[in-house]
């Protein structure tokens, strides 16, 4: 139960209202007593006044919002409380195996200190100062992560949304929303306040998340108030803000939930391994207890009590230092440090990263479903050629639309000007859809303000507005006062409902069958250059049509006269050929699926490398005529979906992936009311689960989709990664989506495909380096304990080595920088595994030569280091000494886990890396000289420091050697397409 806090009392500022009497009338889920409150206190009318603002927005300086969000509060929601440093160190002690130690270290510390009262409690201080120290240190890192992801949380919430500031139309973050706001809202938008509506064209929200009810509801004057966070799912309005932040309905829900953190599945993978190598450890530790004791009581001259129990302490501390040691706490750490750093990073290469898993997966996408417009082309639309009531312009289509007539004119002028989504801004430019803006444009350049045209012939609650609908392939509006519609779509889709043209002097004339065959040809001369062809029409609406009740768009958008055929070109994107073909080198399928006509879109394709010779191209209505396994056996071929729809799109992905496909006849008979189960699940598109799991023993595509609108939602979710775009995506689409990409170019996806990739590639290089250092320490122990030796590293000793292998190595390896190398290899399956044949083969040899050196020392001490006594203080740390730099210089080794002989290449790009090398040089130094009783070490001199490192550095030519070792990778664990024209060569 959650205990509201008491209100403090409220500043009003120079406002007439409270944020507590804006409460009154924003009470949750009560609407009929709100609409009562407003109502009483005057309507919307008295509300903008008290709040001092009006319906043509604020218009204020700096000094004056910022007292609107000291009076009202501003629209930045509270992080939820996290973690203290104090509270993430006592978490490193809910470890049992940390415990047992810290135990057996305190009662070590009293059997010495009984035994020898100066120096007994040394060891017992010892081991619990190195568990405080890795128990820092891991805190440390927890925090610093946690600190990062609470930093990319809150860019991710952070979105673009229109507001009416100065007397102009801008787009603002929403978190520079305050009360008294008047924003403008359209289909795809996430409402950012709660607020009361002004004006509202056939407006509709999806209030679930709220109030739990599924429908969409209806928004207007008799229910005026909407909610933040909520979806808008249909038609535009403009409302006056009125809370914001933690005072709007959803900012106090929010207060009252808590988010756990939930393992993305290579955690999960790795969490698995961990556990697995944590067994293998307790499993030696056993063994070397047993052994030890065994070697005790065989082998020694007088047993007493007091040196059983020492002889039991020691095995014992020992053996729980085995299992600390063993257990790779710092395979989670690594994924974790390896995602923060990639992150991070991702931002500066336009990836804002939504949910964690998809960084990971991104590195192994064998599919790309990619929009064009914005994605692989700029997005800076522009009129280059037209057909204006009869007058064709091939180029400079504004001189030819400004020698028009004064009555065609203006039928163009009204037809572009009422029926758009986009304005015209002086200082932001086109905002909102760049296709309408270059038509914006195109008005602007011949003296049209098209802003004020609007404003003086369209009636946003007299009016009808139909959205643009990707069934319909066009958009409409209603002038209800002039009976006329004015429409404007796809060009062939329009033209098929015109029956007649504009001629002079706006003259309605018949549209004869030749004229049709000369408007095709010039559609597709345009299309074929890669240009984008609308249609802009109208039509005279019967009296009776234009009632009271909104009828549905397609039965008035008939018997149209065609106004105006513009052709827009949006140039391809730079870079994003080379883009392409580096997604085809690393075995990913490129795919584009658009709403433009096949010859703009197959022109396009060709242009920027997706179509080839070989390639299929498909339009959305051929498509959705294939049965499912004529559709698969399309599909290594298919590079390119024109007119499609958002249903489309989802069918696609569905098909690759698997994602939600009917498992039983009732799921299938859901998805298609009305259908026969038995004659046609065969039959119809996307299939069900049995038959395509049937088809694809190796499970689906790994599929990347992008998607900008509110219809792309389901696709963006059915696609194991799906990417909106930052810039033109709606919110819904973003709230869909798994990364964002905030400049909308293809080649950012490129990026989150090396990251991650690289991402997988980190953890493997700590796992290689990781399973070396247990290997060597655990066999090491076991043997020496077997064979009547103290063991060589003690609990002090192994404590360090276990920081140098978990919490550092995880830092140094786990920041490595990608390279576009990592493109050069096809996409690997879910299923393989992380330790694959190439990271066996090194882990094998660096181990066997390690523990044929570390023996060797410890049986030939004396002949290897001519003056030392066989197990000496000094002959130990010389041991350890060596096993250190051994795994210093292996840590270079684990730079790569193929076959490059270069483990330095690129190293100047992980300062991290250089860092924890030298850091833990100078540390081992200062354990080794200084340590003395502390870590039972004695100081080395200058010839033993010598061989100690040149012993180590060994592992560097041994590992040259290791690499010339052939092995080749087991292709079985790697998927992708191959393109076409490799498929022909071989």
């Amino acid at each position: 139960q959650v205990t509201p806090r008491p209100r403090k009392k409220r500043k009003m500022g120079d406002f007439a209202l409270s944020r507590d009497d804006l409460s009154g009338i924003n009470k949750p889920q009560q609407d009929h007593e709100n609409l009562g409150a407003l109502k009483e206190m005057g309507g919307v009318e008295v509300l903008l006044k008290k709040l001092s603002t009006s319906a043509g927005g604020l218009s204020e300086t700096p000094e004056a919002l910022a007292l609107r969000k000291e009076v009202f509060g501003s629209n930045d929601m509270p992080e939820p409380e996290s973690k203290s440093f104090i509270q993430l160190f006592i978490d490193t002690f809910e470890d049992t195996t940390v415990i047992i130690l810290c135990v057996s270290a305190v009662v070590s510390l009293g059997a010495g200190m009984y035994d020898d009262p100066d120096k007994g409690w040394i060891e017992g201080v010892a081991i619990l100062v190195a568990v405080l120290v890795v128990a820092i240190v891991t805190a440390v890192n927890d925090y610093e992560k946690e600190k990062q992801f609470r930093k990319l949380n809150k860019v991710a919430e952070d979105i673009l949304i229109k507001v009416k500031r100065n007397g102009e139309v801008v787009q603002i973050s929403t978190k520079q929303i305050v009360v008294g706001d008047i924003v403008l809202l359209e289909s795809g938008d996430k409402i950012p306040g709660d607020g009361v509506v002004l004006e509202s064209n056939v407006l509709s929200c999806d209030e679930s998340d709220l109030t739990g009810e599924p429908v969409e509801i209806r928004k207007d004057h008799e229910h005026p108030f909407l909610l933040s966070g909520c979806n808008v799912t249909g038609g535009s309005a403009t409302f006056v803000v009125i809370a914001v932040g933690p005072e709007s309905q959803w900012g106090r829900i929010r207060a009252m939930l808590s988010q756990e953190a939930s393992n993305t599945p290579l955690q999960d993978k790795l969490d698995t391994l961990a556990n697995q190598i944590g067994w293998v450890g307790i499993g030696f530790a056993c063994l070397t207890f047993a052994a030890q004791i065994s070697v005790f009581l065989t082998t020694a001259e007088e047993i007493t009590a007091s040196k059983l129990f020492d002889t039991v302490l020691e095995s014992f501390i020992i053996c729980v230092t085995i299992v600390v040691v063993a257990v790779p706490e710092g395979l989670p750490l690594a994924v974790t440090i390896s995602l923060a750093y990639s992150t991070n990073q991702m931002m500066a290469d336009n990836n804002l990263i939504r949910v964690l898993a998809a960084c990971e997966t991104m590195g192994n996408a064998t599919n790309i479903c990619s929009d064009k417009t914005g994605t692989l082309t700029k997005n800076e639309m522009t009129c280059v050629a037209g057909w204006f009531a009869g007058d064709e312009a091939t180029s400079e289509p504004e001189k030819v639309f400004a020698a028009l007539d004064s009555m065609t004119k203006d039928v163009l002028m009204e037809g572009i000007a009422v029926n758009t989504t986009a304005t015209l801004s002086k200082t932001q430019g086109v905002i909102g859809n760049k296709t309408e803006g270059a038509l914006l444009k195109l008005l602007a350049n011949v003296g049209i303000n098209a802003t004020e045209v609007r404003q003086e012939r369209l009636d946003v609650e007299r009016d009808w507005v139909f959205p643009f609908s990707s069934s319909r392939k066009r958009m409409s509006v209603v002038l209800r006062n002039k009976y006329l519609l004015y429409t404007k779509g796809a060009s062939e889709t329009v033209l098929a409902q015109c029956k007649f043209k504009l001629g002079k002097d706006a003259r309605k004339e018949f549209l004869t069958q030749s004229d049709r065959e000369e408007l095709f040809k010039l559609m597709d001369q345009w299309a074929n250059k890669s240009y984008r062809v609308l249609a802009l029409a109208h039509t005279e609406v019967a009296s009776g049509a234009a009632g009271d009740d909104t009828p549905d768009a397609s039965a008035l958008e008939t018997n149209l006269t065609l106004d105006a055929l513009v052709a827009i070109m949006d140039p391809l994107r730079p870079d994003v050929k080379d883009a392409v073909a580096q997604c085809q080198r690393a075995g990913i399928m490129v795919r584009m699926v658009t709403g433009d006509n096949i010859a703009t879109a197959t022109a396009i394709a060709r242009e920027c490398g997706i179509f080839t010779e070989d390639g299929l191209a498909l339009t959305g209505p051929d498509f959705r005529q294939l049965t499912p396994a004529q559709l698969d056996e399309q599909l290594p071929r298919l590079q390119v979906l024109a007119r499609s729809s958002p249903e489309d799109k989802h069918t696609l992905v569905t098909r690759l992936n698997g994602a939600n496909l009917p498992k039983d006849k009732g799921e299938w008979e859901a998805q298609h009311p009305g259908r026969n189960w038995e004659l046609e699940k065969d039959t119809l598109l996307p299939g069900y689960y049995e038959e395509w799991k049937e088809n694809r023993p190796q499970d689906g595509e790994i599929v990347g989709v992008t998607g900008d609108g509110t219809n792309d939602g389901p696709a963006l979710r059915a696609a194991d990664v799906g990417l909106s775009m930052g810039l033109s995506g709606t919110d819904v689409a973003k709230e869909a989506s798994d990364i964002v990409i905030t400049d909308d170019r293809f080649v950012s996806i490129v990026k989150a495909v090396v990251w991650g990739r690289c991402v997988f590639d980190n953890i493997r290089k700590f796992l290689q380096f990781q399973l070396t250092v247990n290997a060597v320490a655990l066999i090491l122990t076991f043997l020496t304990a077997l064979a009547g030796y103290e063991p060589p590293l003690n609990a002090v000793m192994m404590l360090w080595v276990n920081l140098i292998m978990d919490t550092m190595g995880a830092l140094a390896l786990g920041t490595e920088a990608p390279t576009n190398a990592l493109l050069d290899r096809r996409p690997l399956k879910r299923t393989a595994p992380l330790v694959n044949r190439t990271m066996i083969r090194n882990i094998a040899v660096q181990s066997i030569y390690q523990l044929v050196l570390l023996v060797s020392m410890l049986k030939l001490g004396d002949k290897m280091f001519p003056g030392i006594e066989l197990n000496s203080t000094v002959h130990y740390t010389l041991l350890f000494n060596v096993f250190v730099f051994c795994q210093v210089f292996n840590e270079l080794n684990a730079r790569s886990i193929t076959n490059d002989m270069n483990i330095l290449k690129d190293m100047h790009r992980n300062p991290m890396f250089q860092i924890i090398l030298v850091f833990t040089v100078i540390m081992q130094y200062g354990i080794v000289q200084y340590g003395g009783d502390f870590t039972k070490t004695a100081p080395l001199d200058q010839t033993q420091w010598i061989h100690s490192v040149a012993l180590g550095a060994l592992t560097i030519p041994i590992g040259f050697l290791m690499r010339l070792i052939p092995v080749s990778e087991n292709m079985n664990d790697f998927a992708g397409y191959t393109s076409l024209d490799d498929k022909k060569r071989n």
